[in-house]
């Protein structure tokens, strides 16, 4: 059940036909803006309930787990620098971040300690009731969070380009990329010490489709993100330039639409 994140580029419609913005609602750039920070706040409060539950964390959260223990850094600090390392591998990949993605590399690395602090408030010594409460609610939290956050089409986060990149250069299937990806980075985590538990193995095949599913919500994503692409029917004469030009948008909207594809399977990443 996979849905496709294409970025909307206007659609060409026939003659007589509605035109593109007919019966849509255009995001503002205030509204984009609000809407990516509320989402990352969210994305960031649904990791620290995955973390505090103790019942496994997401797939990356499991690597950066893992590397607290190993060197004694913070959270934040951990995320920070992996966010940063994988984003040194879009450069071979020719990736190019967006305001969403500094935003998502930011937010998170700030937010986390105080997200985490919050969470251990509420919910001192989580049992495990309280442990399997906080993980279902992450793991839904973190689907609406993504569906937000990734809506607002302002780029993608480090690891969603990461993804991006080596479907376009390999031509492999997402799946087989994603797969390759999460299954490396749980390991890693796991040897160096990340908690892997049933919530790690839930979230890889629940987020999907709760992400599916909020991104169909117009309030949340009213610009039609989780909708099929409209067809397009070409003008009867087009100059050499803007045909070619068209020709480049569609190429790279059907790579970062395949790519995105990977949130309604399982292990989607931050």
């Amino acid at each position: 059940m996979a849905t496709s994140f294409a970025p909307s580029a206007a659609p060409t419609v026939a003659p007589g036909s509605p035109g593109p913005a007919a019966g849509r609602r255009i995001l503002s750039p205030w509204r984009r803006a609000v809407q990516l920070v509320l989402g990352l706040l969210a994305y960031t409060g649904s990791m620290a309930m995955l973390l505090h539950a103790g019942q496994g964390a997401m797939p990356w959260d499991v690597l950066s787990q893992g590397i607290v223990r190993t060197t004694g850094w913070s959270f934040g600090t951990t995320v920070a620098l992996t966010s940063v390392v994988v984003l040194a591998a879009w450069v071979p990949l020719r990736q190019r971040p967006g305001i969403g993605t500094v935003a998502n590399v930011v937010i998170i690395a700030v937010a986390i300690g105080p997200a985490l602090a919050l969470t251990e408030r509420v919910a001192p010594s989580p049992g495990p009731v309280t442990g399997a409460a906080l993980a279902v609610g992450g793991i839904v939290l973190n689907g609406v969070a993504t569906a937000a956050y990734v809506g607002v089409r302002l780029g993608p986060g480090p690891r969603d380009g990461l993804l991006t990149g080596l479907v376009a250069r390999t031509a492999w299937s997402v799946r087989a990329v994603k797969t390759g990806i999460e299954v490396a980075v749980v390991a890693a985590g796991w040897l160096l010490g990340g908690t892997l538990g049933w919530a790690t193995v839930a979230y890889a095949l629940g987020v999907g489709v709760v992400v599916q599913a909020a991104a169909r919500r117009r309030w949340l994503v009213p610009d039609g993100l989780g909708a099929r692409v409209p067809v397009r029917v070409p003008p009867a004469v087009a100059p050499p330039e803007r045909t070619e030009r068209e020709d480049r948008t569609r190429r790279r909207a059907r790579e970062i639409a395949r790519a995105l594809d990977s949130f309604g399977g399982p292990g989607r990443t931050g």
